[in-house]
């Protein structure tokens, strides 16, 4: 049982019997003498998709949940359901679009590191790498001259996902997205 203060992003916490996925986490220390410092949680109900608030002192304690992860890798796409292979024993998974729609845009055929977050036999969700590598294959050409400053243009990546880039990248050019925020990192 996992005190408030060591939770961590992809934790997945027990509320009412139904598992929840941690996506936000905020530290907040108060600044009056003997007071606690407070953990401001962001939850995702894992069945409905739902967000849901929750505020704890640091030593509050918390149930897991008991799910289990599984390394996975994505094999296809069948109607809306998204078919994902695990790499241990070669099973296959399947989840509504619906339910991944958030990981979806940062999804290749060749990512790795990818877990499926597995509960009484059922898959709820795909744990993504803090980030992930994509081409840019929409852009307006590089402006001659352009420096490293800090102006952006807008890019389209190789799954649909637009992301604001430094000016001098070009198409084909291949760059490094987190998958937290959906913001550009840094050239691969």
């Amino acid at each position: 049982m996992p005190k408030a203060s060591e939770l961590k992003n992809g934790m997945v916490i027990d509320i009412d019997g139904i598992p929840h996925i941690v996506k936000q986490l905020e530290a907040k220390s108060p600044s009056a003498r003997g007071a606690a410092t407070l953990y401001k949680i962001r939850y995702t109900n894992m069945q409905t998709g739902q967000k849901l608030d929750e505020s704890y002192k640091g030593d509050d304690m918390l149930k897991e949940a008991d799910c289990e992860r599984v390394p996975v890798q994505y094999s296809y796409q069948e109607g809306d359901n998204w078919i994902f292979m695990n790499t241990d024993d070669y099973s296959q998974y399947e989840l509504a679009a619906e339910d991944i729609e958030d990981v979806t845009p940062f999804i290749t055929e060749s990512l790795e590191g990818m877990n499926a977050l597995i509960m009484d036999g059922k898959p709820l969700t795909i744990m993504l790498p803090p980030a992930v590598e994509l081409e840019i294959v929409e852009t307006v050409p590089s402006m001659r001259g352009a420096s490293a400053t800090s102006r952006t243009k807008p890019a389209k990546l190789s799954t649909g996902l637009e992301v604001q880039v430094p000016e001098y990248l070009e198409q084909g050019e291949i760059v490094k997205v987190s998958t937290t925020t959906g913001k550009y990192m840094s050239r691969a």
